[in-house]
C-alpha cells in the first residue's frame, strides 16, 4: 500500500487509517460531523497527496488534451482551470480530471489516486498520435486542500500574492510559506471555498506546519475522507467509481456542461446525440422523507415495487440533518418533486427528488 509523504503525522494525530485508492489514507481525526462542519464554517486542511499529477507540454499538448477532454481546452489560458473528463470509445468515462494551463504550452492534468495507472496508459496511448510531452510526476507531488470560508484569509498570511484576487477555478505559482514555485489554486471538492496548495513531496511537510500555525486563530482543524466525501455528496458532485465509470453516460450523470462536441474529442458524435436526444435515465438528488439512511448500491422502486434505478451515493447530511442521496433512475421519475422509495435493509423508506445542490453556502 502506498504512503503520502505526510503519512506519519497522520499517525501521531491519530488519525483512523484506511485503504483509499491504493494509499493509506486519514478517514477521521475526530468525528465525521464535526470534521464537516468545521469546513462548512471555518477551515479545515485535507491531505489529498494521493491523486495523480500529469505534466502536459509542447506543440502538441493541446491537439492531444482537445481530443482526450471532453471540455473546450482551447478556452483555458495560463492562471486558469477548468473541470473535465476524459470520455470512452463506449460512451462511459474513464476518469473525471482538472486540467490547469500553467504556460501557453503547459498543461497539469490531476487525476484520481485509483486511476492513476489507468489515466497514464489511457492519454499516453492517445498520445502516439500527437507526440506531445509527456511526465507522470504523480509520486513527487503532494496535495493539500485547505478548505472552507475562513481559508483565503487564514492562507493570506502565508504569502504576499493576494489571494482575493484570484477568481474560482484560477491559479497561481508564487513563494508560499516561504516555498518557492508552489502552486495555489482555488479549486476544492467541498462547496466550502478555499485553496489547493501543490507542493514537492520534500518540503511538504514543512508546509502542513505553516498552514496550521497560520490557521491557529481560524478554528482550524485537519480533516479526513470521510468529510470529504459528505462535503462534496452535499454539493451533488460526482464521485468516480459511484456516480461515473467506465459505463455511465456522462450526460445521464449531469455532466453535459463540460461535454463540448464541437471540439471533436473521442466518442464527440455520440455524446452530442445524447446532448441532443436525452438519456434513458438520469441522475437525481434525493432526500428522504422518513427516518432511514440510503447507502451505495440500495434499489430504489417505484410505487408498484418494480426496481427503477440504484442509490450511488448516500448519507445523512451533517449540514442539512437530513438524509440525502444520489441515484439513477429514469428519465420519467426524475423531475424535481417526484416521488421515489428506497429499500433500505427490510423497509422501503419514501424519498422525493430535489434540486441540486442539496446545501447552498451561505454568503
Amino acid at each position: 500500500m502506498k504512503k503520502t509523504a505526510l503519512n506519519h503525522i497522520h499517525h501521531a494525530l491519530g488519525a483512523k487509517m484506511v485503504e483509499f485508492g491504493g494509499f493509506e489514507m486519514p478517514v477521521s481525526y475526530s468525528s465525521i460531523k464535526e470534521e464537516h462542519h468545521c469546513v462548512r464554517r471555518q477551515v479545515g486542511v485535507f491531505d489529498v497527496s494521493h491523486m495523480g499529477e500529469f505534466f502536459v507540454e509542447g506543440p502538441q499538448a493541446l491537439p492531444l488534451l482537445q481530443y482526450a477532454c471532453s471540455n473546450d481546452i482551447s478556452n483555458l489560458i495560463p492562471g486558469k482551470a477548468q473541470y473535465n473528463y476524459f470520455p470512452n470509445k463506449e460512451g462511459g468515462v474513464v476518469d473525471d480530471l482538472i486540467v490547469y494551463q500553467l504556460a501557453e504550452e503547459k498543461y497539469l492534468l490531476v487525476v484520481n489516486a485509483s486511476n492513476i495507472d489507468k489515466d497514464w496508459a489511457w492519454i499516453s496511448a492517445l498520445n502516439n498520435d500527437f507526440n506531445a510531452g509527456l511526465t507522470n510526476a504523480s509520486s513527487d507531488y503532494s496535495l493539500l486542500a485547505v478548505q472552507g470560508p475562513k481559508a483565503i484569509e487564514a492562507m493570506q498570511q502565508l504569502t504576499d500574492f493576494d489571494l482575493s484576487s484570484l477568481p474560482f477555478y484560477a491559479h497561481t505559482t508564487t513563494t508560499f510559506a516561504g516555498l518557492n514555485d508552489v502552486l495555489v489554486a482555488t479549486t476544492g471538492y467541498t462547496g466550502a471555498g478555499g485553496v489547493e496548495i501543490y507542493c514537492k513531496n520534500e518540503v511538504v511537510a514543512d508546509l502542513w506546519k505553516a498552514v496550521f500555525e497560520a490557521g491557529a486563530d481560524y478554528g482550524m482543524q485537519p480533516i479526513g475522507l470521510a468529510a470529504r466525501d459528505t462535503l462534496r455528496l452535499e454539493m451533488g458532485y460526482c464521485l468516480y467509481g459511484n456516480e461515473i465509470d467506465d459505463t455511465t453516460s456522462p450526460i445521464a450523470a449531469g455532466l453535459g456542461w463540460v461535454t463540448r462536441p464541437a471540439t471533436n474529442f473521442l466518442n464527440a458524435n455520440q455524446l452530442e446525440e445524447e446532448k441532443k436526444q436525452g438519456t434513458a435515465q438520469k441522475l437525481v438528488g434525493f432526500e428522504l422523507t422518513e427516518r432511514g439512511i440510503p447507502r451505495t448500491g440500495h434499489v430504489i422502486v417505484n410505487n408498484d415495487g418494480e426496481t427503477i434505478g440504484r442509490v450511488t451515493s448516500g448519507t445523512q447530511s451533517p449540514s442539512l440533518q437530513k438524509a440525502i442521496g444520489l441515484g439513477y433512475v429514469p428519465v420519467a421519475h426524475a423531475e424535481i418533486g417526484s416521488s421515489l422509495l428506497v429499500q433500505i435493509r427490510n423497509k422501503t423508506i419514501p424519498a422525493k427528488v430535489v434540486s441540486l445542490p442539496f446545501y447552498r453556502q451561505e454568503k
